[in-house]
């Protein structure tokens, strides 16, 4: 339920996120974060997937990507990393490794001096399969 009163349902519906190989990123998604299939369409390099979060929220990816380029991670209008809520940040960083995800941070209690009261949470980020930015964000 939205409680935007300027464009009544608005809400985020998915992120799209473009993968140099879609079966793989499916099968981390799907076996090692626990994901479910939405839907699945196209050929070749046109393949599209869905994936739902967890919560609702759609992942979608599309075949075709390169890692060919400039770095992504500090250029403005691109988003800096996808950060997913979890129960367990330590669990969830442990699963993802598990299933091929490379480790920037690991788990770590955070104080975040933020208004209108500080958040006290626990977080961990990993590099998915395409060397997207994953964080792992439990609140405390």
């Amino acid at each position: 339920m939205s409680n935007n009163t300027i464009i009544p349902g608005c809400g985020i519906h998915h992120v799209a996120l473009r993968t140099s190989d879609i079966e793989r990123s499916l099968q981390f998604y799907l076996e090692g974060l626990g994901c479910t299939l939405r839907a699945r369409w196209g050929e070749g390099d046109s393949r599209v997937a869905m994936v739902d979060l967890g919560d609702g929220a759609v992942l979608e990816l599309f075949h075709g990507g390169s890692n060919e380029g400039p770095c992504q991670e500090q250029k403005a209008g691109g988003w800096f990393h996808l950060a997913l809520s979890v129960e367990n940040a330590d669990d969830a960083f442990a699963r993802a490794v598990q299933f091929g995800a490379r480790e920037k941070i690991a788990p770590k209690d955070a104080l975040i001096d933020a208004v209108p009261a500080p958040m006290k949470v626990r977080i961990a980020f990993v590099y998915g399969p395409d060397g997207e930015i994953l964080e792992f964000f439990q609140s405390c």
